[in-house]
Formats: structure tokens, C-alpha cells, sequence
């Protein structure tokens, strides 16, 4: 809160249940409630978890309307239904998938990113370059949970690296200890951060055991190539040739 308070753009990454969405979501209702903007623009990128939902019934507007419930059900936790209702209608606030975002200009807004570890690198250049005058950018995600096809290519991985040193953003980590959700959910996360660590080094440890301390090659599904037995041998492990008819030793 501190940081929304004194920069213009702000990442908030962490595990599920740290509340990363639901302050954000709270900040923006202040920053409207108060006139410091006029408007509140809240974005997802519309990217299944796991399952293909293939071609919905309906509007376009029923189409995307399941990726971006998380966001309607803060806005209902903190604000009247009927107001939420009047603002939405009124487009006071407004809730789209990312792409929705190209070409515009946001100005005099608060404007929230969720879930966005889903954004390709071109969504996360495109969504951070439309902060207009008098606007907030909220940026939140969690990188363990990334479902893209190739999770390598996340925009929010890759915005962490590049935007951690300019003026204006702060970035902001939680961890299980700021877990908001039901106490199991905080040994739940922690538990597999656990899992992941020791699968790590048991990785690393394998890989230094093969070839005599040497790391041993991985194909690129992961798995270890064993070492073929017609493998190249050092010239100093050579026998010289020699020729039977002179027993002279033939040069290399």
C-alpha cells in the first residue's frame, strides 16, 4: 500500500492467497472513492488453466467473463452489488481481457493487471507502455503458476528483469508467510516450494555424480543420456599403430 501510495507503477508478485489482487482491487476503490482518478480499468489475460475451453456460447462480453471473475468478486467484497452494478454499467469501471488494452491511452485511471504471469512478452510491453497522465498501474501475478504454452516466454518473468532498476516501479515479493487465505493454504504453498527445492538438488546431485564429477548431458526433455559405449577415446589413450613390415611406428 505504501508503494501504491508513492510510485505510478507497482508489481505485486507472490503465491496464491497473499492478497496480491484483493489490495490492489482495494486501492483503486480508495483512489475513486476519493476522486484522485476517474475511472478503474481492471485486465486478465484470457488464458485457460490447464483445460481448453473451446468455443463458449453467448456474447462476447459471456465469453471472457469466467477469466476475469476473480475480479468481480473483490469489487463485490468491498462495494454495494447495486453500486457495482451502476459503475460497471457506467463503464466507471471497467473489466476486459488484456488485449482488449491495444491502442489506448489510459488516463486518469487505475488500472490493474491480474494474473499476469499468463502475458506473453508483446502483452506485457503493450499493457505497461499505456500508463497515461494522472493513472496508477498495478501489475500482480505469481510465476509458479504460469500457464502459457512456454512458460520461459511470461511477460512478468521477463518485465522483473527488465523494468527492476527504473525510476517509478517498485516491484513488491510476498512469500507463504502472507498468505490471507484458509491456514492450510499457507502449508499447501509452502509444501511445494519444499518439493520443488528438494527436487532441484537431487537434480544437481545426479548430474554431478555422472562422468566422474563431470555434469552429465540432459536431452531436451530432461533425462540423462547415458554415455555410448563407442564413444570417442583422448588420443593419449591410443596405442600407436605399427607397421608389420618395417615394425616401425607409424606418425600420427
Amino acid at each position: 500500500m505504501e508503494a501504491l501510495t508513492a510510485h505510478e507503477m507497482v508489481f505485486g508478485v507472490g503465491p496464491a492467497g497473499t492478497g496480491k489482487t484483493y489490495l490492489a482491487v482495494a486501492m483503486a476503490i480508495s483512489a475513486l472513492m476519493s476522486k484522485r482518478v476517474n475511472r478503474i480499468i481492471l485486465a486478465r489475460p484470457a488464458v485457460e488453466a490447464g483445460e481448453r475451453l473451446g468455443f463458449l456460447p453467448g456474447t462476447l462480453q459471456e465469453k471472457v467473463d469466467p477469466y476475469l471473475r476473480p475480479l468481480y468478486d473483490a469489487l463485490y467484497d468491498m462495494l454495494d452489488p447495486d453500486k457495482v452494478d451502476r459503475y460497471l454499467e457506467k463503464n466507471v469501471i471497467e473489466i476486459a481481457p488484456i488485449a482488449f488494452m491495444r491502442g489506448r491511452t489510459l488516463n486518469d485511471a487505475f488500472v490493474i493487471l491480474d494474473e499476469a504471469q499468463n502475458t506473453t512478452s508483446e502483452q506485457m510491453k503493450m499493457f505497461v507502455t499505456r500508463l497515461g497522465f494522472n493513472s496508477k498501474a498495478v501489475i500482480t501475478g505469481d510465476v509458479t503458476q504460469i500457464d502459457l504454452p512456454t512458460p520461459s516466454r511470461s511477460g512478468l518473468v521477463e518485465a522483473a528483469d527488465i523494468l527492476k532498476d527504473v525510476e517509478g516501479i517498485r516491484f513488491c515479493y510476498f512469500d507463504e508467510g502472507d498468505v490471507v487465505r484458509h491456514h492450510l493454504v499457507q502449508r499447501i504453498v509452502r509444501a511445494y516450494e519444499d518439493h520443488k527445492g528438494r527436487n532441484e538438488q537431487l537434480s544437481l546431485s545426479l548430474d554431478l555424480k555422472g562422468n566422474n564429477g563431470y555434469a552429465t548431458p540432459r536431452a531436451s526433455n530432461g533425462s540423462s543420456i547415458a554415455p555410448s559405449v563407442d564413444r570417442e577415446v583422448p588420443l593419449a589413450e591410443v596405442p600407436p599403430v605399427v607397421d608389420s613390415g618395417t615394425g616401425n611406428r607409424i606418425s600420427e
